[in-house]
């Protein structure tokens, strides 16, 4: 006969962490004890296979004890969460007597502190570790002025009236579960680590949040803080992935050896499957286009825990058939195929689905989504400017068109952008079309001219850095970077229509302008074109741009070296 799951909890039958354990594991056995340290005890010697403890909480932020007695529990791991919305009620022994002390927990009563001090002034709040112990003292002597706040249930468990119920809105806890083993991965995990009380040392915290940063890993809480004792500085990290992943294993391990210099300096309380306090409004994502830009946001997504779908004209599943299934439909094809596309199954989305165009915006795409799909369909466009190649979107530019018809499911998607680190620009659709010309058409038309330059006038690659500033070499290098990746990419950029166009005419016809002064020898009339430039230009973009070079010739001198 299999032994019968118990978990242990803070609190009496009917209270919220009762409910939480229920949720966790509905038929195993519950056992209770009044305070912590007891639940504690009981969980280490193995009287119960798990303990259930509360870490964070809407309304107070994280909850300090549980992490202090957690760093302290041996052979104890954070396998898992229970997210519980919190309503509290207020009961007593009668409905009309006036109340002079409301007894609680300490959790509940700091929850519920502003409510009361704005409602009930004179209203005294006594916090109690055993609330079980506490009710029965009220009833045994009678007490009609005491009340007392929690879970309905267990107010109502306890033979009290319920004279108050839901007295704080939008409260939520979060519950750690604790077992005796590790959690093994999901592929939607989060690891929690604690360090010892630290040396002092400048830039610790700074170089321990870096680790993590460049190896693309977000943190989903952070916690600096001195330790009661030894009043150290004490750091508390909840990073997302598990402690076995390589990007996770490698900051973790470089933070102890090279960063905090201690061995046994980190304890990793756990990993566990991710929990997430926000509303997902978005189950499934499905794509229309199979290449690598489509791939990599599919597995940046499926890492937040979304469901993707990818359908193209390989794939069995065709996106007529895909679309019905899912929330958004994302549309990631080459350029020139990308108004076909739309046009092809736009009319396929229905009312309360999103369409969001992973493109430019040259061939007037955001027009013909708007033709193309009824008016309940939610509309964006997205233009990333980066490529697969590329391991996060931290610090990567993305340029966002919100139409009239963006809504709660386009915001989530520019939500997991913001998060990941991208930096957003909201465009309007000819705004983005004209700086798509400067950002991309141009650069890229130059870019193949040059090297057609070089072939045509036999010049020998190998000679070219040794006769090129650090400044002049910006382009030769934005050159060899564009002619060692697929020339079709490219040249559908060049090729595209839209206002984009008028910067690479613009610019053609300029560079006429000057090479006829060149040739005339009106040196004085070029000063002022330069001049010209430098006043449109502005003081303020031209002293944050020499800066940006000066950093970008310090790496390259380096490199040269």
């Amino acid at each position: 006969m299999n032994k019968k799951t118990t978990i242990a909890i803070i609190g009496p039958r009917g209270s919220h962490a009762w409910e939480a354990a229920s949720r966790f594991s509905p038929d195993s056995t519950i056992r209770s004890y009044s305070h912590i340290s007891a639940a504690a005890e009981g969980f280490s010697s193995r009287e119960t296979d798990f303990f259930l403890l509360p870490v964070y909480n809407s309304r107070i932020g994280g909850i300090v004890r549980s992490f202090q007695v957690m760093e302290k529990m041996a052979n104890s791991y954070w396998v898992d969460n229970i997210v519980l919305p919190i309503h509290l009620s207020l009961g007593s022994l009668e409905k009309e007597q006036k109340l002079k002390v409301l007894l609680g927990t300490k959790s509940v009563l700091r929850q519920c502190e502003d409510h009361f001090a704005r409602l009930f002034p004179d209203v005294a709040l006594l916090s109690v570790p055993d609330l079980e112990a506490a009710i029965t003292e009220i009833r045994e002597n009678n007490q009609l002025d005491r009340g007392v706040i929690e879970a309905e249930g267990l107010l109502v468990d306890q033979g009290l009236i319920v004279r108050e119920r839901e007295i704080l809105s939008h409260n939520i806890t979060r519950f750690a579960v604790l077992g005796h083993h590790p959690a093994g991965r999901t592929g939607y995990d989060a690891t929690s680590i604690i360090t010892v009380p630290l040396k002092d040392r400048v830039g610790i915290l700074y170089d321990t949040l870096g680790e993590f940063t460049h190896r693309g890993i977000n943190i989903l809480d952070m916690r600096a803080e001195s330790d009661a004792r030894t009043q150290k500085l004490q750091i508390y990290i909840e990073a997302e992935g598990h402690r076995k992943d390589r990007a996770v294993a490698a900051a973790l391990e470089t933070i102890e050896k090279n960063i905090i210099q201690e061995e046994d300096s980190i304890k990793v309380l756990g990993s566990y499957p991710r929990v997430d306090m926000r509303v997902k409004r978005i189950k499934t994502f499905g794509f229309i286009g199979t290449g690598d830009m489509s791939k990599w946001f599919a597995a940046k997504l499926e890492h937040e825990g979304y469901q993707t779908i990818l359908t193209g004209r390989s794939t069995p599943l065709r996106p007529e058939k895909m679309i019905p299934e899912v929330d958004v439909v994302m549309i990631c094809v080459p350029i020139s195929h990308t108004p076909e596309a739309i046009r092809q199954y736009g009319p396929c989305l229905a009312d309360g689905q999103a369409l969001i165009l992973l493109a430019g915006e040259a061939e007037k795409t955001l027009d013909t989504a708007l033709s193309c799909t009824s008016q309940g369909v939610e509309l964006m466009l997205v233009h990333n400017l980066w490529g697969p190649a590329a391991a996060t979107m931290k610090d990567k530019n993305a340029s966002v068109v919100r139409t009239s018809r963006s809504g709660a499911l386009c915001g989530e998607f520019e939500a997991f952008l913001y998060k990941h680190g991208a930096g957003i620009r909201h465009d309007t659709p000819s705004g983005h079309d004209l700086l798509m010309g400067v950002g991309q058409k141009l650069p890229t038309t130059i870019s193949v001219a040059l090297a057609r330059a070089l072939a045509e006038n036999q010049i020998n690659t190998g000679d070219i850095g040794s006769h090129s500033t650090l400044t002049s070499l910006y382009g030769i290098l934005a050159m060899a970077r564009i002619h060692r990746q697929n020339p079709r990419t490219y040249a559908e950029i060049m090729a595209t229509g839209g206002d984009g166009r008028k910067i690479v005419k613009s610019f053609a016809e300029n560079i006429l302008k000057l090479i006829t002064l060149s040739e005339e020898g009106k040196i004085d009339k070029l000063c002022d074109f330069i001049e010209e430039n430098k006043n449109y230009l502005s003081e303020e973009f031209l002293k944050s741009s020499m800066k940006q070079a000066l950093a970008v010739d310090e790496v390259l001198g380096k490199m040269s070296k």
